[in-house]
């Protein structure tokens, strides 16, 4: 059984077409959407009621073989980035390192997660995705006040704590304006506003996002073939990510 919440309870102004799962703040998202996405469908929103992080993750149902709608997660990190960039203070840069961190005036954010059926074959059409964030809100309360002092935080970085959950209801509205634009333009248009938020490792260099989501890099002078990064590879390593913490890693 999915326990939703009412009309009355509902405390995230999402538009129509989400339902919101709250869970407490022991919760795990990504975990939680994972187990209910098969039954709860597209756009079910399941989010972590916590102060110190972000946390939440969508149910996304695509109509592709696994191997191309994994470009999806470039749709949900475009989402993401210009939620953070609506309410952050002026001229402050967001970044991504490939594909899933987040970097806000290049200290590390949070990031995001991609997960799908594990017995769904490359060519078979997933029943489900589910695109998982989590952002360091304000320092945790578990963590070293030493280590704490190196992370970067919504808070320590001049947004409002009331901002933290309207960074959501953002992301929800960025993220169905990223599928329009995919549908209406290609998902060209979803790999340049994703590249533009990656900073180039060498003067020159052409990128692009491969049909399997694989980032392609060409130098400029010469013939040689581009070099690949495997998303897959790097989504399952997921850099960005404390396991311990449950949260985004301190440099």
């Amino acid at each position: 059984m999915i326990a939703r919440l009412g009309d009355t309870e509902q405390t995230l102004d999402l538009p129509p077409g989400y339902t919101l799962v709250a869970l407490r703040e022991l919760g795990d998202a990504f975990a939680h959407a994972r187990e209910i996405a098969a039954e709860a469908g597209a756009g079910t929103l399941v989010w972590v009621r916590r102060y110190d992080l972000v946390e939440f993750a969508v149910v996304l149902e695509p109509d592709e073989p696994l191997a191309s709608a994994r470009r999806a997660f470039f749709a949900g990190m475009n989402a993401l980035a210009d939620a953070i960039a609506a309410h952050c203070p002026p001229e402050r840069e967001v970044a991504f390192d490939w594909p899933d961190a987040v970097r806000f005036d290049a200290g590390l954010l949070g990031g995001g997660r991609l997960a799908w059926p594990t017995d769904c074959a490359e060519d078979a059409v997933p029943g489900w995705l589910v695109f998982g964030v989590i952002l360091r809100a304000a320092a945790m309360a578990h963590i070293p006040e030493v280590q704490a002092a190196s992370g970067v935080s919504l808070l320590s970085e001049g947004f409002e704590m009331v901002e933290t959950d309207a960074i959501i209801e953002s992301f929800s509205r960025h993220l169905m304006t990223a599928f329009d634009r995919w549908k209406e333009r290609g998902f060209e248009a979803i790999a340049r506003d994703y590249l533009e938020r990656l900073p180039q490792r060498k003067a020159g260099e052409r990128r692009g996002i491969d049909v399997n989501g694989d980032l392609l890099v060409r130098l400029a002078a010469g013939n040689a073939g581009p070099e690949r990064s495997s998303l897959v590879d790097a989504l399952a390593r997921a850099s960005w990510y404390d396991p311990q913490a449950r949260g985004p890693k301190f440099e």
